[in-house]
């Protein structure tokens, strides 16, 4: 139950969402974009957040869009993992979003809300950040479409009054080889201790990660040494590991020693995998 009370609204049009916020923002009402939902409400249980208004942006159909549409796979911000893993327009993602809570809770949890979450993991993300995805973003300016790499860093950039809309990532990146692994310390179910995604594209591997540092990411100090076939394996793993962007995280999933034990195993089975592909 949430302790305290907040308006609710549920727009059809992206400018509507958009108006609304300001709207709400101007009377001091510290409004919310909601895709899924599930964090927001994990949060304001808590007395983490509490907003005075709720935007629910499912209702506008730009958000709720998963097609092909020439040569682009179009993701709304508010498909449903679950949706994803179903449809598999991108295997890799599906991978990911598989991998994300139980399905119950993938029954809810969008794109969008696992991408502009607040925890440490946001899997979703990383097969975003190898496709090299496009970004349609709604704000005050009106939509731009703008490269992952350019709002996402460690988390979501978006300034006030913005929304992820949709997520636009090329036909030709959609079907490349992948590996993805999450490791955990016990069950199939929980937060990881490393999860590393990877792509292989002309011959060279793209690389990111989750649960390693207290954000998401991929690297190209780490990918540029992971795709040095002169050196051995074992070699790369250790100059890979010493160019992570931050410390490991050590918390109760597992220690920071156990965690760089964990990662080097895992860059290891991706380079393997994907080198005999």
């Amino acid at each position: 139950m949430i302790p305290f009370d907040f308006e609710y609204f549920h727009p059809s049009t992206v400018q509507m969402a958009v108006d609304l916020f300001q709207n709400l923002q101007r009377q001091g009402k510290r409004p919310m974009y909601y895709a899924g939902g599930t964090e927001i409400i994990t949060f304001a249980r808590v007395n983490s957040i509490q907003p005075g208004a709720v935007i629910d942006l499912k209702s506008i159909p730009e958000c709720n869009v998963l097609a092909m549409q020439k040569d682009i796979l179009v993701i709304g911000a508010c498909v449903t993992l679950s949706a994803l893993s179903e449809a598999d327009p991108f295997p890799l993602l599906s991978a990911a979003a598989q991998g994300v809570a139980d399905q119950t809770s993938r029954n809810k949890i969008t794109l969008g809300g696992n991408i502009s979450g607040k925890i440490h993991y946001r899997e979703a993300v990383l097969p975003l950040l190898l496709a090299n995805s496009r970004m349609v973003i709604a704000g005050t300016q009106g939509i731009r479409v703008t490269s992952i790499h350019k709002v996402f860093n460690q988390q979501m950039r978006l300034t006030s009054g913005e929304f992820l809309v949709q997520v636009l990532i090329d036909r030709d990146d959609v079907s490349l080889p992948f590996a993805y692994f999450k490791k955990r310390e016990i069950g199939h179910v929980g937060y990881p201790l490393v999860t590393v995604a990877a792509l292989r594209k002309n011959d060279e591997m793209r690389t990111a990660f989750s649960g390693v540092c207290a954000f998401p990411f991929r690297s190209a100090a780490i990918e540029q040494v992971l795709n040095d076939s002169s050196l051995p394996i074992t070699a790369r793993i250790e100059r890979a590991t010493g160019k992570l962007p931050a410390s490991l995280l050590d918390n109760v999933e597992g220690s920071a020693a156990y965690r760089e034990f964990v990662l080097k195993q895992t860059m290891a089975d991706a380079v393997h995998r994907l080198e005999r592909r």
